[in-house]
Formats: C-alpha cells, structure tokens, sequence
C-alpha cells in the first residue's frame, strides 16, 4: 500500500516489542527507519535487517531518552543520515517499579517518570521544532497504556507517567494543530513484549491475566503496529488529542461485577 511512501520515522525503543513491530510495519508502507535503542543493540540490529528486507533504509542509535543531551545528539545523528523527520513514535519506556508509595525511593519515581514522560517531551518538543522549521506538518504518536487511565497498586510510577503523557499530548495536540502535526496516544493492554515476559514464557500466568480480558487473550505487537500505520499516514490527517485504547476490552471490563 506504501501509505508512508517517503516518509522517515523515528521510533524509540524499537529493539524489541511494539517498537520493533512498528519499524517493520512503517518500512512495509515505505518509510525509512531510525532505530533506537538503549541497551540491546543486537535487538535493534535485529530490526534494521528487517527494514532492509523491504528495500527500506535505516539506522541504529543509542539513546538514553531520559537524558536531554542524549536526545538531541540522538536528532543530530538523524538529520545527518535522513535530512529530516516526518513521523515520531514516543515507545521506550520502563515498566512500573511494584513499590508502594510509601515505600518507593525518590530514586525509583524519577527514573520511571524521567524516562516515560521527560523522555517523551524532550523527544517531542526537538520533533516539533524541527517540523516547525520545515513549515509544520508531521505526526507524533506517543505508545502510553492503558494505565493512562486505569490504575493499579505498586504502580504509582507508572500510572503518573502515563497520565502525563497523556495531558501531555492532549496540550501538544492543542498547541500543534494550526501547524498540522498531529498528536495521538496508543494505549496498549496486555501486549505480548519483552515487557510482559512473565506472560510470553508462563502461560499459566498467561491464562490467568487473560481471564480479565474481555476478549480473553493478550494482543500481538503487530496489532499495536497496524494502528500506528494509520495515525502515522494521511488517512488520520483530521485525528489529534486522541488516545487509542488497544487493550481487549479491558479499560471497559473496571468495575464489572461490583
């Protein structure tokens, strides 16, 4: 179909998991790919013999997102390889810590909230100026979870960055608009990731998570990726400040049976 024919994506985070299933899925429609990683460079190596498969360019980056230094020469080296950046998916993140509030660090909240929500604004804002400069246009799309909205104990971390992203990107969407960059959440359930790896390598514990689920499975990266394809390409040109809740009918499964 080629709906993101000359376009480049840059994706955080797609050395494993719905990171890397969008790389693959974007160089299908035709885009060229940077790839970033932060910790397994075999993975996102992994990722770009995918991409090239399909006749797509790409390149593999380190970064550490919740470093704002570390993000703008993370651009820098984009720019000199592509020139430019049409699309940007906000995915890396760490998952929650499992501490209570009242026993959880300083230490432990910052790392978390610096990497899922400061790591995304300062992704978002080197982004935008840059398209700015470009004369507007672009797509940001922010891989949140359902945690945005629903919350669990021993995840106070992990819920307050989500909800950051968010407002975060309900404000952008606001703030972008005129210019015609778009600005949407995908907010993922039970995805079968790296970060789920409980649930990939038990299913037993599998099982017993997916009885929650209305649809009663975990969903595939690849399901992730397919929706991220449409709010990255012209077909969501008229769609911003929207959160895409991909999750098996689990956000509308709170409070059943009570």
């Amino acid at each position: 179909m080629e709906k993101l024919k000359g376009k480049v994506a840059l994706i955080t985070g797609s050395d494993s998991g719905i990171g890397q299933a969008t790389a693959i899925e974007f160089a299908k429609e035709g885009a060229d790919v940077v790839i970033c990683y932060h910790s397994d460079k075999e993975g996102a190596e992994e990722t770009l013999k995918e991409v090239e498969k399909l006749n797509r360019k790409g390149i593999v980056l380190q970064v550490d997102i919740s470093d704002e230094q570390n993000v703008a020469q993370l651009f820098e080296q984009a720019f000199e390889k592509f020139g430019t950046l049409d699309i940007l998916v906000n995915n890396a993140a760490v998952n929650g810590s499992g501490i209570h509030v009242a026993d959880m660090s300083t230490e432990v909240f910052d790392k978390t909230i610096r990497t899922n929500l400061y790591g995304t604004f300062f992704c978002s804002r080197t982004f935008i100026r840059h398209r700015k400069q470009k004369g507007g246009k672009g797509k940001i799309i922010n891989v949140s979870s359902v945690h945005e909205e629903i919350v669990s104990a021993g995840t106070a971390d992990y819920c307050a960055s989500k909800a950051g992203v968010r407002n975060l990107a309900r404000t952008m969407a606001l703030e972008l608009a005129e210019d015609g960059i778009n600005v949407n959440n995908i907010a993922p359930g039970m995805i079968l990731t790296p970060m789920n790896q409980e649930a990939v390598d038990d299913k037993e514990a599998r099982q017993k998570s997916e009885k929650n689920i209305p649809m009663k499975r975990a969903g595939k990266p690849e399901e992730i990726a397919k929706v991220a394809v449409f709010l990255a390409s012209s077909d969501s040109d008229y769609v911003t400040g929207s959160s895409y809740f991909m999750d098996g009918g689990l956000s509308q499964h709170v409070g059943q049976g009570a």
